[in-house]
């Protein structure tokens, strides 16, 4: 994730540097042309679309499509750091049996991960 900062960062810079090459208004000419702004602000809004929008989405539907695969037995990991195998399973929620044999019901979208058996 640093690495993708580092680059947008310098692209931006890069964009900028570019951007305040181009003249604004021939001499002589009235008026100022906005078309280097407005290119300008559509390469912002692209490259922040490809650099936080994106990658965020396709991690949702990772999850998404991992949470919905969920099995009885799969042995998982929830956001609070419980570590458990499910015991049953309903449309919002989970009972998982931790390792002291008590059971819990946790929210379906809480588990962040499966471990392997």
């Amino acid at each position: 994730m640093l690495k993708l900062g580092l680059i947008s960062i310098l692209l931006i810079t890069v964009l900028v540097f570019i951007g305040g090459c181009v003249p604004t208004q021939a001499p002589g000419e009235g008026g100022s042309n906005m078309w280097p702004m407005i290119i300008f602000l559509v390469l912002i809004f692209g490259l922040f679309y490809f650099v936080m929008v994106r990658p965020q989405r396709k991690r949702q539907k990772e999850h998404q499509t991992m949470v919905q695969e969920l099995r009885k037995g799969d042995k998982v990991v929830t956001a609070g750091g419980i570590y458990g195998t499910i015991e049953s399973l309903s449309e919002d929620s989970i009972v998982i049996k931790v390792e002291s044999g008590a059971t819990l019901r946790v929210a379906r979208g809480s588990v962040i991960g499966r471990r392997e058996k």
